[in-house]
């Protein structure tokens, strides 16, 4: 039975957030330098973006590029903005075909001013879609997003804007790079590695955590519909037992 079938369109996850990890893995697995899986991940993201507009999915969140990842080597660093860069401008037809909203997350400041200027213009492009929200996080990191959060809330604090007795979850989250959407139920990593690696650390309290063997190059929309067969699978309780979800 084709694996689509099986998926129960109302109990999707809203958002679902996705380590892209293995490419430089499979490259290496090829003889071929680092670069090669990256250019071969970007089929991957266009195949698992139109599969997410495909049965529904409305926010898609991916782990573009880490703040740790500008330690790589040099080399890597520049091919990987290089290829953001041509890959935003080949692929902003795609996503307007398919109704998709582009937004980022993370220190765009850090970015080339080349690559930035591109994502800028593509998010412009896009603002009126609706189908799916594709979020990139590039130059992202958790740690840097929940300090950056509480430093605002912070100078909020110390002008008075705020009372430090009045911030809760509620007020805290809507500092946060991800205000207004959802946090993810979903979170998948490919490459077989079980870890979140300082990713949406905050949003994925309650997100449940799937971990596949397959490296990001070769990730399709399958793939993504099996994720989520098994999320559909699993009992989420947020604390309560499974007789008071019976209720």
């Amino acid at each position: 039975m084709d694996i689509k079938q099986t998926i129960d369109k109302t109990r999707l996850p809203q958002h679902v957030a996705i380590i892209m990890d293995g490419n430089g893995r499979w490259a290496k697995e090829r003889g071929k330098l680092r670069v090669f899986g990256h250019k071969n991940g970007v089929a991957a993201v266009r195949d698992t973006v139109e599969g997410a507009v495909e049965i529904g999915v409305k926010y898609l969140t991916l782990y573009a590029f880490s703040t740790e990842n500008w330690n790589r080597p040099k080399l890597e660093v520049s091919a990987l903005m290089e290829l953001l860069i041509n890959t935003i401008s080949k692929e902003t037809k795609t996503l307007m075909d398919n109704g998709v909203k582009l937004r980022a997350i993370g220190n765009l400041g850090q970015l080339p001013t080349k690559a930035n200027d591109r994502l800028q213009e593509a998010m412009r492009k896009t603002a009126e879609n609706d189908n799916c929200t594709l979020t990139l996080a590039l130059s992202y990191s958790a740690r840097w997003e929940i300090t950056e959060a509480a430093r605002q809330l912070a100078q909020e604090a110390q002008t008075g804007r705020i009372n430090p007795n009045d911030i809760n979850e509620e007020r805290f989250a809507q500092h946060l790079a991800t205000r207004g959407m959802p946090d993810p139920e979903l979170m998948i990593r490919t490459s077989g590695e079980q870890r979140i690696s300082n990713y949406l650390l905050w949003q994925l309290a309650y997100a449940e955590l799937y971990f596949t063997e397959k490296m990001w190059p070769e990730f399709r929309r399958n793939d993504l519909f099996e994720a989520i067969v098994t999320y559909q699978s699993r009992e989420r309780r947020f604390g309560l037992t499974s007789e008071q979800l019976a209720k």
